[in-house]
């Protein structure tokens, strides 16, 4: 009888090469593909569950309208911050709002993106005045985030700093047309 363990090994190797050619040109596609669609269904029925789950803002049906769209930075003057502390906030500001915006008004955000995402600094007197305004804005419709400092720096803890508006110029210039620039 013939001694065939030369052949087992060769057909080993030759799987093993096989193997490893698929593995180098696509690269655990199957097992992540798995597994984004797990993450996928339990995100879904996470959302299901989940009663509290944030729907889209107005400003959504409002992008699908109007062109122009711009975010608008109010910056408490009362708090007399340094120039990088101004430049810190606003920062805070304006991403705070991006992120609230990037899954509940994705449309508005791209919108203002589209604009070149112009930004206009102005300058309010009080924190009663900012939530003033904020309550205005929300009133339109408007999405609004303001910023709290920690209070590590210039300001007293939970300082709020600055508030950051976007939505179509018309609307914004109603709720800061009276503010003057920084």
């Amino acid at each position: 009888m013939m001694d065939l363990t030369w052949l087992s090994t060769i057909i080993g190797a030759g799987c093993l090469a096989l193997g490893y050619c698929i593995g180098a040109r696509c690269p655990a596609r199957i097992f992540v593909f798995a597994r984004k669609a797990k993450i996928a269904a339990a995100l879904a029925s996470e959302n299901k569950n989940n009663k509290k789950a944030k729907e889209p803002l107005e400003i959504e049906k409002l992008a699908d309208i109007l062109e122009d769209f711009k975010m608008v930075l109010v910056v408490r003057n009362d708090l007399k911050m340094g120039k990088g502390k101004i430049a810190a906030q606003c920062s805070h500001a304006t991403l705070g709002l991006y992120k609230k915006l990037q899954h509940r008004a994705p449309k508005a955000l791209n919108k203002w993106e589209m604009c070149a995402q112009p930004k206009v600094v102005l300058k309010i007197e009080s924190e009663e005045d900012m939530i003033v305004l904020q309550d205005r804005a929300k009133s339109l419709k408007l999405p609004t985030h303001i910023t709290i400092d920690a209070g590590r720096t210039q300001i007293a803890p939970n300082s709020r700093t600055v508030m950051a508006i976007l939505g179509p110029v018309e609307v914004v210039d109603d709720v800061t047309g009276e503010l003057k620039l920084l």
